[in-house]
C-alpha cells in the first residue's frame, strides 16, 4: 500500500497537483486500502421524511434581494459527452432553438442580471479538456465579465490498478492514466484555483451550483432567500422519484443523524431492492446545490482542506474501449455528498421544471422538442406536467452523428406525448406529431405531417 500511494503522489507532484489536491487523493487511497468499499447500507439509514417544498415559499422580499447581490452562479462544465460520440465540450452541443448550452446559460445569467439589478457573476468549472473551447465560446457575451474568473479548472488523479493498488501505466495513451476525482472535486479546486477566496474577499457569500446540462436549473430568488434567511451552510434541491429514477442516487437520513446522499455505486449487492423502492427513498438528489461559501471556507480550514466526502470506487477497465485492459479503480465523490458533512445541511423539494438534464440523445430530443420552450429570458419551461419518456434504439440513435441523420428536419412534436419507443432504423420527417404512448419497430421512414398516436 505505502509503496502504490507515494507511486501515486509522485505521480501527481509531477503533473503539477497541488498538495491540497494531494492530500484529498492520500484521504481516499488510504480508505481503499483499508478495505473501505464506499457503500452506504441499507440498515444505516432510513427515510428522509418530510421536506419542504420549493413551491410553498413565499416571495424574496428584502431578505432575498441582498442576498441575490452577494450570491454568484457556479456551472460544473468538464464533459465531453463521449457517450453521445462528441470529442469536444458537451456544453457547446446545441439544444435548443440554434443555441448551446452555454449560450443559453449566459443569457439566463444576463437576463437575471437585468431583471434584479445585481452583478451575478458566472464561474465555469471546467477540464482541460474543456476550458479553451469554453471560454472562447462565452467571448461572443463580453457583458458577463464582472472582475471575477470566469473559470476555474477540476482536477484529476491517477487511475489504481485493482490488482496492486498502484497507479496505472498505459505508455500507448498516458491520458487514459487519469481520471476525473468526481464533481466532489468542486470543493477542492474551489481552494487550490483559489476561486473561493476571492469571491469571499469580493463580497459574495452564496452560489448556487448546477450541471452545465441541466438549462432547468435557473437561480430561483425565492430558494435562494430561504437559504440566506434559514442560515443554511449547505442545501440540496431533490425531486420525487418516479419508476424511471429508481437507479439514482437518493437521499436519506442516517439513524439518529441528519441527511446523507446515497449514490447507485455506493449499494451494496443485497440492499439493491430497497435502493430502487421509490416509495421508501422517495426524493433524488437533481444535483442543484446551494452554498455558503463563507461556512464552506472555514469548513475546509478545519480539515486542512479534505471535507471527507463519502467515497465512491468506480470500477473500470484502463482503457473504457478495451474490455481486455487491467481492471482499475476511478476513486470519485460527488458534490451532493456534503449533504452529510455539513451540521444543519437541508434538502428541498422542487418540481420537475428545474431538472431538465441532457445525459443522452433521449434526452435531448426531448428539450429539444416543444415539450420545452425557451423564453425571451432564456428560462427553459416544460409545457406540461410531467416530461414525456423517450426510448430510442442505441444501435441507430446513441451517437450525435446518428441521432442528427434520423431527425434531418429537427425533432418531432412532443407537447402531447407521454412515453415515446423506438425499436429499429426509423428516420422522421418534417412536422411529425407523437401523441399519447407510441412504440415504433422496425426499419421504416415516417412521413413529414405524419401524426402518430396510441
Amino acid at each position: 500500500m505505502a509503496d502504490g500511494l507515494e507511486k501515486a503522489i509522485e505521480k501527481m507532484r509531477a503533473d503539477g497537483a497541488p498538495d491540497v489536491a494531494i492530500a484529498n487523493f492520500r484521504h481516499y487511497y488510504e480508505l481503499l486500502a483499508g478495505g473501505d468499499t464506499g457503500t452506504i447500507a441499507e440498515d444505516e439509514i432510513e427515510p428522509a421524511g418530510h421536506l419542504p417544498k420549493a413551491a410553498d415559499l413565499p416571495e424574496p422580499g428584502d431578505d432575498g434581494r441582498e442576498a441575490l447581490e452577494r450570491a454568484v452562479v457556479i456551472r460544473l462544465n468538464g464533459g465531453l459527452g463521449t457517450s453521445m460520440g462528441m470529442t469536444g465540450p458537451k456544453a457547446l452541443l446545441e439544444v435548443k432553438d440554434g443555441l448551446n448550452f452555454l449560450d443559453v446559460i449566459a443569457r439566463q445569467v444576463l437576463g437575471l442580471r437585468q431583471r434584479h439589478g445585481i452583478k451575478l457573476p458566472l464561474v465555469l468549472m471546467d477540464s482541460f479538456r474543456t476550458r479553451e473551447e469554453s471560454l472562447k465560446a462565452l467571448e461572443a457575451y463580453p457583458d458577463l465579465e464582472v472582475g471575477e474568473p470566469l473559470d476555474f479548472l477540476q482536477g484529476r488523479v491517477p487511475k489504481i490498478l485493482a490488482d496492486s493498488l498502484e497507479p496505472a501505466e498505459w505508455p500507448d495513451d498516458p491520458e487514459l492514466e487519469w481520471a476525473p476525482p468526481g464533481h466532489g472535486d468542486l470543493y477542492t479546486s474551489l481552494v487550490t484555483s483559489r476561486t473561493l477566496e476571492q469571491l469571499i474577499e469580493d463580497g459574495y457569500e452564496y452560489a448556487f451550483v448546477a450541471n452545465s446540462d441541466n438549462l432547468g436549473a435557473l437561480l430561483e430568488p425565492r430558494i435562494l432567500a430561504w437559504f440566506a434567511r434559514e442560515q443554511l451552510p449547505f442545501a440540496m434541491e431533490v425531486l420525487r422519484r418516479s419508476e424511471s429514477d429508481r437507479k439514482g442516487g437518493h437521499i436519506a437520513r442516517r439513524k439518529g443523524g441528519g441527511l446523507v446522499l446515497r449514490e447507485s455505486a455506493q449499494v451494496r449487492d443485497e440492499d439493491e431492492d430497497a435502493f430502487q423502492d421509490i416509495s421508501r427513498h422517495r426524493f433524488f438528489n437533481s444535483n442543484n446545490l446551494w452554498l455558503n461559501l463563507r461556512t464552506l471556507a472555514r469548513v475546509l480550514e478545519e480539515r486542512d482542506g479534505v471535507l471527507g466526502l463519502p467515497m465512491i470506487v468506480n470500477r473500470k477497465t484502463l482503457d473504457p474501449g478495451d474490455s481486455s485492459s487491467p481492471a482499475v479503480y476511478q476513486l470519485e465523490t460527488a458534490m451532493g455528498a456534503a449533504i452529510d458533512v455539513f451540521e444543519g445541511a437541508a434538502a428541498i423539494e422542487v418540481g420537475r421544471p428545474r431538472f431538465a438534464p441532457v445525459k443522452t440523445t433521449n434526452d435531448l430530443l426531448v428539450v429539444r422538442s416543444d415539450a420545452y420552450e425557451l423564453t425571451s429570458e432564456a428560462e427553459m419551461r416544460l409545457v406540461r406536467d410531467e416530461p414525456p419518456l423517450v426510448d430510442l434504439d442505441s444501435d441507430h440513435y446513441k451517437l450525435m452523428r446518428d441521432f442528427d441523420a434520423h431527425f434531418p428536419a429537427g425533432p418531432p412534436s412532443l407537447k402531447d406525448c407521454d412515453r415515446l419507443e423506438v425499436e429499429g432504423d426509423v428516420v422522421f420527417g418534417a412536422d411529425v406529431v407523437v401523441r399519447g404512448s407510441v412504440r415504433l419497430e422496425g426499419d421504416q421512414r415516417i412521413e413529414n405531417g405524419t401524426v402518430l398516436e396510441g
